[in-house]
């Protein structure tokens, strides 16, 4: 595949007023995503409204997003569920539309042993001819991919990377030092990309790229080239809105904030809902602070 992105943004799923899939403006996202300094895009992830979201709509706006920046940008598409079979044929049909690579969330609500975890993800990658990456995000799962089933999983050639939102900075370490040096472990939350950066990750799979992408990728840069100093000051400069774009449940706060600099991506799907006055508050506040409105 193209080289592994820093700033993977994960992409809203916009919504027409009858909260039909909005193609494109989706593309039109895209491009403003690229332009702002994102280096990769998933598309149909959990902030992409997913688990709303028809098999039907989520290859179209695989596809919408490959014709609009796939030749500037690795575009994933999230093809995980908590059903093996499910899981594979869609990512066999996402294959077909010209994703890059995809994202495989650890099953939901069915809470699989780590045995389980492992058969799971192993089958799905062993139908598909694309890179790989696992999600670990226990906050929505119910389960926690473990170290040890992490480094087993690496061995399979295709299972290249983990987006990683345990909130486990020790997990995090485990997992860093029993894998291949040739996988990549990106952050799951925009707030713990420098500590994770710190512990060996490569970059993050990002919310706040929707608004502040050039500054997560300025952050990482200045962390690669040795430049500590300046990385620990962006991280302290964009902290505040990394942890107000989940003063609730996301992608409610983001997709809110992009109203607020005038790129709206329409509603939300129930059983979603809109923002409450306080959590607006919180946003509008920390947006100011960082320029953004």
């Amino acid at each position: 595949m193209k080289e592994m992105s820093r700033v993977i943004t994960a992409m809203v799923t916009p919504f027409d007023e009858n909260l039909q899939v909005d193609y494109q403006r989706a593309q039109e996202l895209a491009r403003r995503l690229v332009d702002l300094g994102s280096d990769g895009l998933l598309v149909s992830g959990s902030t992409g409204e997913a688990v709303t979201l028809t098999v039907e709509e989520k290859l179209r706006l695989m596809a919408a997003v490959v014709a609009a920046v796939g030749a500037r940008v690795p575009v994933w598409g999230g093809t995980g569920s908590n059903d093996t079979a499910a899981s594979i044929a869609l990512t066999k049909e996402a294959e077909k539309v010209g994703v890059d690579g995809v994202l495989l969330v650890v099953p939901a609500y069915n809470k699989p042993p780590q045995e389980g975890m492992y058969q799971h993800f192993k089958a799905v990658a062993e139908a598909t001819s694309l890179p790989v990456m696992l999600y670990n995000v226990p906050g929505r799962t119910a389960s926690n991919l473990l170290p040890e089933t992490v480094k087993r999983l690496a061995e399979i050639d295709n299972i290249v990377a983990l987006k990683e939102a345990s909130g486990d900075l020790d997990q995090v370490s485990e997992i860093i030092r029993s894998v291949p040096e040739d996988f990549y472990v990106l952050s799951g939350d925009d707030s713990l990309t420098l500590p994770i950066l710190a512990v060996g990750g490569h970059g993050v799979v990002s919310v706040s790229g929707h608004l502040i992408a050039d500054r997560m990728m300025a952050m990482i840069q200045a962390f690669t080239a040795g430049d500590v100093r300046t990385a620990a000051a962006i991280h302290a400069e964009v902290f505040p809105i990394n942890r107000a774009i989940f003063c609730t449940t996301n992608p409610i706060p983001i997709k809110t904030s992009l109203r607020y600099v005038g790129f709206p991506c329409g509603g939300f799907r129930p059983p979603l809902v809109e923002a409450t006055e306080t959590q607006m508050a919180v946003l509008k506040e920390a947006m100011r602070a960082q320029g953004l409105i």
